[in-house]
């Protein structure tokens, strides 16, 4: 089985993850290598930041490592709020002042199609392979679910009535940007020695 290090700290992503891939790959954290420091991300694209995440920990620790970046692109915003996601409204990881800033942009706003975006880093013996996935939707004038993370509350999913915090974990994971990106990761896993 090979062992593979996910580069986030982030604890709901480690989660998701760690549902999708189940049995396919002994996952590890940074917590299992050592680390437990910050990696910049000053790319301007999603591909750039997951780059700088997993080459940092290859470089560091020589092990076989991925890392994703992701966001929402709003149309209507001009693909923003998009690599700055997790710090929208100023404040990294402040989940509820996102959603704010956002659902105040959109006040009035008719056209609401957005997506959720990832793209996978994977350094695999040294070499890079991108991964992408997307979820087409729009973007509810108000909150709806308990459950996800991030912007799920107020993201509705093309075919669905219902926003990512409304689904479960396996619902979610059965369609979601992340799981788009994490299935071309394992079938190259697949496909190695």
């Amino acid at each position: 089985m090979h062992k593979l290090v996910l580069a986030t700290n982030n604890r709901h992503k480690l989660e998701e993850v760690a549902q999708m891939i189940g049995d396919k790959i002994e996952l590890l954290t940074l917590a299992d290598i050592g680390f437990t420091g910050d990696i910049d991300e000053t790319g301007t694209t999603f591909a750039e930041n997951a780059g700088i995440k997993s080459r940092y920990i290859f470089e560091k620790y020589n092990v076989n490592c991925f890392a994703d970046d992701s966001g929402l692109e709003i149309d209507a915003l001009n693909g923003e709020p998009g690599v700055y996601s997790a710090r929208y409204a100023g404040t990294h990881g402040d989940h509820e002042a996102n959603m704010d800033k956002v659902l105040k942009s959109l006040e009035g706003v008719t056209g609401r199609k957005a997506r959720f975006r990832t793209v996978i880093s994977l350094i695999w013996n040294g070499q890079e392979h991108l991964f992408e996935g997307t979820v087409e939707g729009t973007i509810r004038p108000g909150r709806a679910g308990n459950g996800g993370f991030g912007y799920d509350p107020i993201f509705e999913p093309d075919g669905y009535t219902i926003t990512f915090a409304q689904m479960s974990m396996d619902e979610k994971n059965a369609i979601s940007h992340r799981a788009r990106a994490l299935n071309g990761l394992i079938h190259f896993l697949e496909s190695v020695d």
